[in-house]
This record gives C-alpha cells, sequence and structure tokens, in this order.
C-alpha cells in the first residue's frame, strides 16, 4: 500500500474546495476509512479497498459537492441509494447541523451505516431501508427535502425520477456524475419537462490528488410531482422518460 499523508490529502484537497478541514474533521474520516474496510471484509459495501482512493475517491470526491455554492450546512438532505454513506456521511462529518435522511434497498449498507453513524456519534441521520420508487410515495419523505443527492450509477434521465420525488418545490437535485455529463443532460431533457425540473448547472470537478475529473449536475424542483412518478421500477428503467 502506498504511503501518503492523510491529513494534507483531506485537509489540502477540502481547501481545494473552499472547504476548511479541523484535526477533529480529519480523525472522523480515519475513523470512517477504517470502520469501511473493516466491515468490508465481511459485506460487501465497496469495491474501494486502498486507503489512498478511499480518501480520493470517496472522501474528496463526496465533498465536491460543496462547489455547487448550495450547501450552508443546516439543510434537510437526502442520500438516495447512499451504498456506504456516500456524499451523505462525508458532508454531515463537516456539517453536523445537517439533517441527513439515507436511503438504500440493501439491508446489510443500513445496518453498516447504523453502526457507523453511531460509531462516529453522529445526530439528526434517518435510516430508510427500501427502494427509492417505493419511498418516493410516502408522505413523510415525499417533497420534504432542501438537497436530494445522488452516486448512483444510473444514466440521468432514469435517476432523475427516483430523485426529483424527494425534493422540495424550489429544492434541487444535485447528481455526482463521470466526465460524460452532458451526453447524459442531452437526453434527459424531456425528464426535466416531465418532472417539472429546470436545469440549473453542470459542474467540472478534479479529484485533487488524482487525474479523475467528474461532474456535478444540477436540477431545480420548479413545482409539485405528477403523483404518478416514479413509477414501477421495471418501467422506469425499459421507457426512461
Amino acid at each position: 500500500m502506498m504511503e501518503f499523508d492523510v491529513e494534507q490529502i483531506l485537509i489540502e484537497g477540502a481547501k481545494s474546495y473552499g472547504l476548511k478541514l479541523e484535526l477533529f474533521h480529519v480523525e472522523q474520516f480515519k475513523n470512517y476509512c477504517s470502520l469501511l474496510l473493516d466491515y468490508n471484509k465481511r459485506v460487501n459495501l465497496t469495491a474501494i479497498t486502498d486507503e489512498f482512493d478511499i480518501y480520493t475517491k470517496h472522501f474528496l470526491d463526496s465533498l465536491s459537492v460543496y462547489k455547487t455554492n448550495l450547501l450552508n450546512g443546516n439543510e434537510k438532505i437526502i442520500d438516495v441509494g447512499t451504498g456506504a454513506g456516500f456524499p451523505a456521511i462525508p458532508l454531515k462529518i463537516i456539517f453536523p447541523d445537517l439533517k441527513v435522511t439515507l436511503l438504500d434497498s440493501l439491508k446489510k449498507r443500513i445496518l453498516f451505516l447504523e453502526y457507523l453513524v453511531e460509531s462516529l456519534n453522529l445526530k439528526n441521520v434517518d435510516f430508510v431501508h427500501g427502494r427509492a420508487e417505493d419511498i418516493g410515495h410516502i408522505d413523510i419523505y415525499r417533497e420534504k427535502y432542501d438537497l436530494v443527492f445522488s452516486r448512483a450509477v444510473a444514466s440521468l434521465n432514469i435517476l432523475l425520477e427516483y430523485m426529483s420525488p424527494f425534493a422540495k418545490i424550489n429544492g434541487y437535485l444535485i447528481a455526482l456524475k463521470g466526465n460524460k455529463a452532458e451526453d447524459e443532460i442531452n437526453i434527459s431533457k424531456n425528464s426535466f419537462n416531465k418532472l417539472n425540473l429546470l436545469y440549473y448547472n453542470n459542474i467540472d470537478i478534479d479529484i485533487p490528488f488524482t487525474d479523475i475529473k467528474h461532474n456535478i449536475i444540477i436540477m431545480k424542483k420548479l413545482n409539485k410531482l405528477d403523483k404518478k412518478y416514479p413509477r414501477k421500477p421495471n418501467i422506469i428503467k425499459s421507457k426512461p422518460l
């Protein structure tokens, strides 16, 4: 395993986004990394198991959403398809007043997240085990969030139907994507219209200490969503908007 300075990676990396990290943040991320790697030996949570890659491809990638200028630190957010907690848990570490909901369809991930949040002593975090297309129809979650995040691998025109039910009117959908975002935006224009979304911005991201380039696509929710959305998963995938 390569030698590297965790403190430098995190503090300098976050600084490039305009974020100031303190040493206690660094300790939290070290604990997060250790807990993730240990748990991952028993339960497959991430294919990324090199520590340097966890700090860059997971932690710094998650913190890059600060560049949207939409995060003040007291918002109500939901992470759709959160997996091992990205991007919501790194954001929660930096912004402890965020009200966070972690949504994932796999119980094993939710169990890890409950263990992680307790171990890191994070407060105001809710866990939801279920599929986005089902949870999105439940009143206590529907159109209740200021910011809706997802780092899922689905194409944007599919992903938006999973995300849009959770955003309140004038809230934002924030999708962390690869470097071919323009293509996905172009094929998603009908989705924007059907889901009452306004394309807001596409931010180019260079992940510090790597040669990886990502994009953050932002949409604004303009009006209430038609109750027929989200549709059933087989329809969403076979007939994307």
